[in-house]
């Protein structure tokens, strides 16, 4: 018996089309209202901005968010619609209404950072109280009077890098040393110390050397995910890659064994995250943490607190060899100071007023987070105003740190390292100055960061000349001046590549060790 399927694949056919027809009038409407009906339709920006997030997840793929974001600025003007419910902006009274704003959060998005999603941190915290409480224990640990208890152990783990360049002078064949890579290394081997008192030994041995592509990925990913939401869906495929699965696996393991080595000592046998939160964890108290929570911490805790560091240590380096002056300046500087490397400490340092503001700019032209870190509004009956803008309930806002770090307005030849712009005490360049954001939620770590970088360079620059190796790859731009960055979140970069040289006498208290 012969059935006719005919009508059956025509009636098929006609679902497959009424189904597509459905589909293409949904994406029409919200194609058309996006860019005439909705709120933020009367604000400039890139027309694919307007559809999906997607156009920013396209430039976070590819690492260019803050580069095209500032050239959006400079296309648009101050404010940007970069995204269907995004606006950033680019000016301080943004930065202010923005950031130092009780009122504000960050948006759900966040969440794509770290690997334990369901528990809030320090850093993905979206209740006010619950932040402000994490911040106040965790930020013990990394404050100014911490600092001073932790500088001996700096001092030890700086001493490694001296002596590591030292050696590499000491060889028959002359060899260079990529900043990039080191300043990592000693940026996590402090983390670890100083979260838990582990020492990774990351600046001696390569057993514990997984962690740095491992974060270096879960960053790149966490910067897809955050400034394209849509795509979390994509971890679950990621968290299936053979490689990707095995050294997530590692580094969880890893900072489980540092947790556990830790906890099973006295509180009080390292100065560390551990002994400031020890008797706070299972705390029926307001400000009390569990264990879990300690451990979602740790996850971000470790990258945080070491990656910051890197990217200004290895700019300075480049901006101070490509700017003779510059260099000069500060050598003469460091050298009038001290009579020995051992003088070199934490306090001393306080009155050396070019290298700091050698720093900040390096900070400013190279910030170690260059993108947007998003915020929305606390549901209330109260308008949102910023820069005079009242922001439509649901729209998520941002200024991009590379755009207002670069902007003519606040910082005059913004291409050019001119440390002596921070010599002036212009109030319009530090109002315009956010290398750790501001506010309530900017990085606590600024004490850890400024001294780690104080110390390195005056301990480097009293041992050691340096002048820089051109390496083929490598994003120092000699052309342009800036030392180029790719935003995985928090900003990744290759070299400089240097090539030291004794200074002097001085490194003769170096031949014993």
């Amino acid at each position: 018996m012969m059935v006719n399927i005919t009508p059956i694949c025509s009636q098929g056919f006609a679902a497959v089309c009424c189904g597509f027809a459905a589909l293409i009038t949904y994406l029409s409407l919200r194609l058309t209202y996006n860019v005439f009906f909705h709120p933020l339709s009367s604000y400039p920006g890139p027309f694919a901005a307007k559809l999906s997030d997607a156009y920013n997840g396209y430039y976070a793929f590819k690492r260019q968010l803050h580069i095209i974001t500032r050239q959006n600025h400079l296309t648009y003007g101050t404010i940007v619609r970069q995204g269907p419910n995004k606006l950033v902006f680019n000016s301080v009274a943004a930065l202010q209404d923005i950031y130092r704003n009780d009122n504000t959060t960050k948006p759900k998005a966040y969440i794509a950072l770290g690997p334990r999603l369901s528990i809030p941190t320090i850093f993905t915290a979206q209740d006010r109280q619950v932040h402000r409480a994490r911040r106040q224990l965790i930020g013990r640990a990394i404050s100014e009077r911490s600092m001073r208890i932790f500088e001996p152990t700096m001092h030890d783990q700086i001493d490694l890098l001296i002596r590591h360049i030292f050696h590499s002078i000491k060889r028959p064949q002359s060899t260079t040393i990529n900043m990039t890579e080191r300043a990592r290394l000693l940026g996590f081997d402090l983390a670890g110390l100083l979260a838990f008192g582990y020492d990774l030994n990351l600046q001696t041995q390569e057993k514990n050397s997984f962690v740095l592509p491992m974060l270096e990925a879960g960053f790149f990913w966490s910067s897809v995910f955050l400034h394209w939401p849509l795509t979390r869906k994509f971890s679950i495929t990621l968290a299936t890659l053979k490689v990707f699965r095995r050294l997530r696996s590692q580094y969880l393991s890893l900072v489980e064994h540092i947790i556990s080595s830790r906890t099973k000592q006295d509180k009080n046998a390292q100065h560390d995250l551990y002994s400031i939160v020890a008797d706070e964890l299972d705390s029926s108290g307001p400000d009390g943490i569990r264990a879990s929570e300690l451990w979602a911490e740790a996850t971000l805790f470790l990258p945080a607190a070491g990656d910051t560091t890197k990217t200004a240590l290895a700019a300075i380096f480049f901006y101070l060899s490509q700017n003779v002056h510059c260099y000069n300046t500060l050598a003469n500087e460091i050298h009038s100071k001290f009579t020995s490397g051992s003088q070199i400490r934490g306090p001393s340092l306080a009155g050396c007023q070019y290298l700091r503001a050698c720093i900040d700019e390096t900070l400013r032209m190279s910030p170690p987070v260059a993108g947007i870190l998003w915020r929305e509004a606390y549901p209330s009956e109260q308008p949102f105003i910023v820069d005079g803008h009242m922001i439509p309930h649901g729209t998520v806002v941002g200024v991009n740190i590379y755009s207002i770090h670069y902007n003519k307005e606040y910082f005059p030849d913004p291409y050019t390292f001119r440390p002596e712009r921070w010599l002036d005490d212009a109030k319009t360049v530090r109002d315009a100055f956010a290398p750790f954001s501001v506010g309530p939620r900017g990085c606590a770590g600024k004490a850890m960061a400024y001294l780690e970088i104080s110390l390195v360079v005056a301990k480097i620059m009293w041992y050691f000349d340096f002048r820089s190796v051109a390496k083929s790859g490598s994003h120092g731009s000699e052309s342009t001046g800036v030392f180029e960055l790719l935003d995985n979140f928090t900003s990744s970069h290759e070299g400089p590549h240097l090539e030291f040289q004794q200074r002097g006498e001085h490194c003769k208290e170096l031949d014993s060790t």
